[in-house]
């Protein structure tokens, strides 16, 4: 059972990584490690970019529950 959860993190964690990865709004390196030119101005989501930010925050939170629930069982 403790192997079916690990498999699971593993899972969500690369899942989590190329989510936050895909909304990089900047264009190579410099725009992951926030050197983006855009500021401080925000601009509303839409289409995908909505669906993909609801998608990672769904990512987070199943990775939180699986995290605590792998550290529970493996206790």
């Amino acid at each position: 059972m403790s192997n079916l959860f690990h498999i699971a993190l593993i899972i969500t964690s690369i899942a989590l990584i190329a989510s936050i990865i895909l909304q990089s709004k900047g264009v190579g390196l410099g725009g992951l490690t926030g050197g983006g030119t855009s500021g401080g101005v925000y601009t509303k989501r839409r289409g995908v970019e909505k669906i993909l930010f609801w998608i990672t925050i769904g990512l987070s939170a199943l990775f939180f529950l699986l995290t605590i629930l792998t550290v529970l069982i493996g206790a």
